[in-house]
């Protein structure tokens, strides 16, 4: 019996290292046969780099506004709160 489950043990290893070696190959073909595309489409990727990068700028820039805007916004808010919650607080200071 044990050596059955050694010899299943050696036969899933093989079969591992089968596939491995099989997934290698087929990755490696891959790039082999798409390094010609890859390099077809370069320049468009140089032309489209600043196009990309403007709208990343664009995108940052309305969310750093957005985010100042709800700042503005929560300051005077956090402040009318704690104007409101400080005699309640006083009194539980001075009820404890």
């Amino acid at each position: 019996m044990f050596s059955l489950l050694m010899a299943l043990l050696l036969f899933a290893i093989v079969g591992f290292v089968i596939l491995a070696t099989l997934v290698l190959v087929i990755k490696v073909a891959l790039n082999v046969v798409l390094l010609p595309l890859k390099l077809l489409l370069l320049p468009l990727k140089l032309l489209v780099l600043p196009i990309v990068a403007l709208a990343v700028f664009v995108k940052l820039v309305v969310l750093f506004s957005v985010g100042v805007v709800l700042l503005a916004v929560l300051i005077p808010i956090l402040i009318v709160v704690a104007v409101l919650a400080a005699p309640f607080l006083l009194l539980a200071a001075v009820a404890s």
